[in-house]
């Protein structure tokens, strides 16, 4: 069925291939004749490009051809007497008898000689006549050809004619045919004669079928036959893939990449009892070397990269698949890899502000492999981590002896982070949190600890030495080249401290690496100023001496928490946000600015991971002089001076973030003093009293008084939006804490002994004083929303405090409602909603606030459907006639208040 199927597409593809030769020579008789007819007029036609000379001009893929040269300008018509009668005799009698393409080559031989105008433009997309006779007749006749061998050699042992001798000789004999018919082809001047036909180049196609051929050959000869060895047979088909590869420098990228796909399957063809891993990775760098040495030639990127991943897989799959690999056979097919890439590949000189993309994929294998070698348990105990460290080592040789392979830097550099991020994940990690204990299993611990150590220093000073050098010799030149250098010179040496002291050392307090950070911080500090002396201009603080001051920053923080204890790293943390804003008076680097925001996030981190500052079994218990005082005090000093020297120097956004952070710390050292105070030294108590709730409602308000004031001397969006949140989430408070959930009418709380100064007086009148003082400083600096919000909380809240008061005056200290009410308590509330509704109106009247006449309107109609609905079925005698009386009398005197009112705005 399939020999029928490629018969009838072969029979389909030569009668097209016939009519398109047969349109081709009526086309060049045509043309011959236009020729003539230019002889014949005694103007001699420009030189015709032979197709010879054009294919050795451009060995390949040639171009598609031109016909003729242009006459010169000066050959007019009426020079050329015999022009039109040639025109006539190669004009066609009809446009419908010629193929399309050939009907297009026809107008531009005719109108490009004599009449001067521009030839046609060629069509952007062939029609389905000349793709079947350029494209698709070459690419089924190619696969017909490669398919013929494999045919040939199965009808011979189906019939029996021939020996396996003999028919392997036959397909051989087919395969070289092949091969040379290319090669014949392509030498006698064979060109594509169309636009968009390189694809359907036909010795290329040829020679493909052929290698085809005699891959199959040599396999079958092995595999099938027994006739030769895995020996003869790996060398013989090596010999054919590199061949083809070096064949590819004539016909194209496509037969390159048949050439060493055959070279790289090899190896899993041939199949040996006792395999030979030297001469496997020997033959692989021959193949590398020669398929880079031809890529590099053409400049074929892709062929390159293909190359490369063939390696790469053959030494990871090696890696799996040994029982014990052997290192040395590792090291060498990577210093091969690496030294193709470096002499071969990059040999030819390359712009340096272009990045390499075939390095990518060595880059890729390299580091994989060197993980291997380091964190594989069989590898590890045997001296993998050394052999890592030296292709790692190797990648960086070349990143810095290639500019173009700048990927060998970031793979060297993720792979030795990973690996010693791993490191310090290894054993039982416990954490001692607020909410309770945590304990994380890690990975098992490595059993090659001390080599790990004397590893991780080497390769971290080999990365910060080549990181300096490197990013002041790139600094002018190629900038971002520069910046990644300095980047991973700086997280390399910071990630290995970080390990080797979290892995090894004491986590709580490590004295000897904590001076190693010192000297990091003192090093990457002078390295960034070295760096910024000789940008251009000098002292910008671009991108490279960003990456050096920044590891300074770390290495400080690792510095403090390594030398000290918890509770002095983050006041220390907090107080060394200041240092990158004093230095911002003798430089202005972008990047100070953000080391004081970065010193910031640090000891905000610290304070969500333990709110206590040093743990709740050192806090104690006396109040206000504790480590909360300090622990959250001076961040709190340390921010709003960073901020405030901002504002001064650089006034860019780290000032504005510095100024949210002091004003967050500020409420924060006065809210976790007073709840230490409140809760007996124990400042994970469960629900908050009233009377702490109330603090953080005053405190709330506090902070948005204050943003508001801070974002109206230097206008910020922060500040703006920051200030609206916090007057928010204050109004939630209060209806939700003081209103509902700890109302002493619900919970029945003890207010206080004292008349005045207790717990209705901080709970309802304060945050009431707050908030109407808020209110106030907020208008037309806020959206009228926020202030009237505000102002009905105060109101809501000095209602709730006149009514609580008068409760408290009839029950005493505890108010809870289940007491019940007396008449003249019942009498006093009517009495007391009357007045304060007037003394609202007055103060709507003269603050011009709408907001507080309508809650004037408000508190009055309730005092009214009390009198009407309560006061009138549960009073009696004279308390009933005086409500009534009294309400009575402050309604007539409100109705006379807005007359007058209305009178004067008449006037």
């Amino acid at each position: 069925m399939f020999e029928s199927l490629l018969g009838v597409i072969a029979i389909v593809a030569l009668i097209v291939i016939a009519s398109k030769q047969q349109s081709r020579l009526n086309l060049l008789e045509r043309e011959l004749r236009a020729l003539r007819g230019l002889v014949l007029s005694g103007v001699a036609p420009a030189a015709v490009t032979k197709p010879a000379e054009a294919s050795a001009e451009t060995v390949g893929e040639p171009p598609a051809p031109e016909v003729l040269e242009k006459v010169p300008a000066e050959a007019t018509p009426a020079t050329l007497p015999g022009a039109e009668q040639a025109a006539a005799e190669a004009q066609p009698a009809k446009a419908e008898e010629l193929p399309v393409a050939a009907a297009a080559a026809a107008e531009t031989t005719q109108a490009g000689p004599w009449s001067g105008a521009e030839p046609a433009p060629a069509r952007e997309r062939p029609d389905i006549e000349t793709a079947l006779g350029t494209r698709w007749a070459v690419w089924v006749g190619g696969l017909a050809l490669a398919f013929g061998a494999v045919f040939l050699i199965r009808y011979s042992i189906e019939s029996g004619l021939f020996g396996p001798g003999a028919r392997l000789t036959l397909a051989a004999l087919l395969g070289l045919v092949l091969v040379g018919g290319g090669e014949f082809i392509r030498r006698t001047g064979y060109r594509v004669p169309v636009e968009g036909g390189g694809s359907a180049y036909i010795p290329a196609i040829l020679t493909a079928a052929g290698a085809f051929a005699l891959f199959g050959t040599v396999y079958a000869a092995h595999g099938l036959y027994g006739f030769i060895g895995a020996g003869p047979a790996f060398v013989l088909m090596g010999i054919i893939g590199v061949a083809t590869i070096a064949a590819a420098l004539a016909h194209g990228q496509a037969l390159a990449g048949l050439g060493l796909l055959g070279a790289m399957v090899t190896p899993a063809l041939i199949s040996s009892t006792a395999p030979n891993i030297w001469a496997l990775f020997g033959y692989l760098a021959i193949v590398l070397a020669a398929t880079a040495a031809v890529a590099r030639i053409r400049r074929w990127t892709l062929l390159m990269g293909a190359a490369f991943v063939g390696t790469g897989l053959w030494t990871l799959l090696y890696l799996a698949d040994a029982p014990l690999a052997d290192f040395t056979v590792i090291l060498f097919i990577s210093a091969a890899t690496l030294a193709t890439l470096a002499f071969v590949w990059l040999g030819r000189g390359e712009d340096p502000q272009e990045l390499d993309w075939p390095s990518i994929v060595p880059a890729f294998f390299l580091a994989i492999t060197a993980l291997v070698l380091f964190v594989h348990p069989t590898y590890a105990g045997l001296g993998g981590p050394l052999r890592g460290a030296a292709l790692l080592l190797g990648l960086l040789a070349v990143a810095a002896y290639r500019p173009g392979a700048l990927a060998l830097l970031f793979a060297a550099g993720a792979a030795t982070v990973l690996v010693y991020l791993r490191n310090a994940s290894g054993g039982t990690l416990e954490l001692d949190l607020p909410v309770g204990g945590l304990t994380f299993e890690g990975l098992p611990i490595e059993l090659s600890g001390a080599e790990l150590t004397r590893i991780g220093w080497g390769l971290g000073l080999v990365f910060a030495g080549l990181g300096l050098w490197n990013a002041r010799r790139l600094l002018v030149a190629t900038p971002w080249r520069a910046a990644a250098w300095m980047g991973w010179g700086v997280a390399v040496p910071l990630v290995v401290l970080f390990s080797l002291w979290f892995a090894y050392g004491n986590p709580d307090r490590d004295l000897l690496r904590a001076v190693i950070a010192a000297v990091l911080v003192v090093a990457f500090a002078a390295g960034g100023e070295w760096l910024a002396r000789a940008e251009e201009p000098p002292l910008a603080g671009g991108p490279a001496v960003s990456f050096a001051l920044g590891g300074a920053g770390v290495a400080l923080v690792l510095a403090l928490h390594m030398g000290f204890g918890s509770g002095w790293t983050t006041v220390l943390s907090g107080a060394a946000a200041a240092l990158p804003a004093l230095a911002t008076r003798q430089r202005s680097y972008p990047v100070l600015g953000w080391l004081s925001v970065g010193a910031a996030a640090v000891v905000l981190a610290r304070v969500a991971f333990d709110p206590s500052i040093v743990g709740a079994d050192v806090l104690g218990t006396t109040p206000v002089f504790n480590w909360l005082l300090p622990g959250y005090g001076i961040p709190a000093i340390g921010f709003g001076f960073a901020a405030w020297q901002l504002a001064r120097t650089t006034d860019g956004r780290p000032r504005l973030v510095m100024e949210a952070v002091a004003a967050l710390f500020s409420l924060l050292t006065v809210a976790m003093l007073v709840r230490h105070a409140m809760n007996g030294g124990v400042i994970y108590a469960g629900t908050p009293t009233l009377a702490e709730q109330a603090i953080y409602t005053l405190i709330a308000i506090g902070g948005g008084g204050i943003l508001t004031a801070l974002d109206m001397r230097s206008p910020s969006p922060v500040l703006r939006y920051g200030s609206l949140a916090i007057g928010v989430l204050s109004v939630l408070f209060v209806v939700a804490q003081h209103f509902l959930v700890l109302n002493p009418l619900f919970t029945d709380e003890r207010t206080g002994g004292i008349p005045f100064f207790n717990l209705l007086f901080l709970a309802y009148l304060l945050p009431a004083v707050a908030a109407a003082g808020l209110a106030y400083y907020a208008r037309g600096k806020r959206p009228q929303w926020y202030s009237a919000m505000l102002a009905l909380v105060a109101a809501l809240l000095a209602f709730a405090y006149a009514t609580l008061s008068v409760r408290r005056l009839f029950q005493g200290e505890y108010i809870g409602l289940w007491a019940g009410l007396g008449q003249w308590e019942t009498y006093s509330y009517s009495a007391l909603w009357l007045a304060m509704g007037v003394a609202l109106l007055v103060a709507g009247v003269r603050l011009s606030s709408q907001v507080l006449r309508i809650a004037s309107a408000a508190l009055i109609s309730v005092a009214v459907a009390k009198v009407f609905l309560f006061d009138m079925s549960e009073l009696e005698g004279v308390l009933r006639a005086l409500s009534f009386i009294g309400l009575g009398a402050v309604l007539i005197g409100i109705g006379l208040f807005y007359q007058r009112l209305l009178t004067r705005s008449a006037r």
